[in-house]
């Protein structure tokens, strides 16, 4: 059991990072702006785009069109997943911008955990990620989404799991990185792939042998499935062939629970002089 005030030691720090995460972003509009913007074009743009170029008839989880809302309602739920992205990630810029400043050489040699370090800037990163997320699942109703009291509950567990693994994967990439160019090169080269290869544009049962083994493997296809199972709660017929929401969740966490552990392990690894 951890003590009071080894808990005390660890919250504190790492909520106070929290708030200073939360308080920088408000006082940044455009990135409001730029988060919850640039996926909505996306979604209108390819959902009106490359609607008519598929057709299906099962349900919306396994296929395209099907559904009220056709391939813009299929691609919801993938638009969410790149909020969350989105959000999640640049939200980490922060550490590029704090070592800049010389902020983040001041708290390695603070008294404190490097897992508050952690803690701070992955839960701050989840907030941002999930609030952004959550306005918009409001436009569900639009698609012909519409939630019940439990899809609703699940949905927004769903959406935190994966927003803290996400920002956590964020810390990871850029807690030795220098420049943020460097930082939007990986996400371009490394982090759209897995947004695309997670079934947000096209289902794994339609993929060529090889791309769909490497969208098994993906775990933002199960933190997509995940989402595609607890909106639609109890509305997916036994032939939908996304992965259950018990299996999809599980990896989304085992997700979460490795690349916080990893981001711990690169914080404890790092000194100040190491980030000069």
């Amino acid at each position: 059991m951890m003590s009071d005030s080894a808990r005390s030691n660890l919250l504190l720090p790492a909520l106070s990072l929290c708030q200073r995460e939360l308080v920088r972003f408000v006082r940044q509009p455009n990135r409001v702006v730029g988060a919850l913007a640039t996926p909505i074009v996306f979604w209108l743009l390819i959902g009106a785009g490359m609607g008519r170029s598929f057709h299906a008839d099962s349900s919306p989880a396994a296929a395209p069109t099907a559904g009220a809302g056709g391939y813009i309602e299929y691609f919801f739920p993938g638009t969410i997943l790149m909020v969350l992205l989105f959000t999640a990630i640049f939200s980490t810029i922060s550490i590029i911008e704090d070592r800049k400043e010389g902020f983040l050489q001041g708290v390695l040699v603070a008294p404190v955990p490097r897992m508050a370090i952690v803690l701070g800037k992955v839960l701050g990163g989840t907030v941002l990620a999930f609030g952004q997320g959550l306005l918009f699942l409001l436009l569900a109703p639009t698609v012909g989404i519409h939630l019940s009291a439990v899809a609703w509950l699940i949905t927004i567990v769903v959406m935190i799991v994966v927003s803290f693994a996400l920002t956590a994967l964020g810390f990871c990439i850029a807690w030795r990185m220098s420049s943020t160019q460097g930082f939007h090169a990986i996400m371009n080269l490394f982090l759209m792939p897995m947004w695309f290869l997670s079934g947000a544009l096209f289902p794994t049962q339609g993929a060529m042998g090889g791309l769909g083994w490497i969208m098994r493997l993906n775990p933002l296809t199960y933190g997509l499935a995940a989402l595609r199972r607890a909106m639609y709660w109890n509305n997916l017929p036994p032939s939908t062939t996304i992965p259950p929401l018990t299996v999809s969740l599980a990896v989304s966490i085992a997700f979460a629970v490795v690349m916080v552990a990893l981001a711990s392990a690169l914080a404890g690894r790092t000194t100040a002089a190491d980030l000069q």
